[in-house]
């Protein structure tokens, strides 16, 4: 199961820095959640051509996950770990985002 809780406590992760630490917002947002479900298509049709049991080109452990598979024999962990990944990487590119608007605003202020 060292897949499962990897993937776990790196999604919990993403989102408690979200929540204690970054404070972007982007969680709350519209946006975020349909860019995630577009990344979340393309996840399917991806990982479901890797992972399906009938000719899988990446094979996991039986010991290191559930073996929860959804659909096309996609291990639930991947979902889990493709949401840290991406909310990740999101995250902290709306962070920086933001820097660079303070950034701008306090030059224009200085003026």
């Amino acid at each position: 199961m060292a897949y499962t809780v990897t993937a776990v406590v790196a999604a919990v992760a993403v989102v408690a820095l979200e929540l204690l630490w970054l404070r972007t917002g982007l969680l709350r947002r519209r946006s975020f959640w349909v860019a995630y479900a577009i990344c979340l298509l393309f996840q399917v049709l991806v990982d479901g051509w890797l992972t399906k049991r009938s000719a899988a080109i990446v094979r996991y452990d039986p010991d290191e996950i559930t073996g929860w598979r959804v659909p096309w024999d996609i291990p639930v962990e991947d979902y889990v770990y493709g949401f840290a990944l991406v909310t990740l990487t999101l995250l902290l590119w709306e962070r920086r985002r933001l820097a660079d608007l303070r950034e701008r605003a306090s030059v224009r202020s200085a003026r």
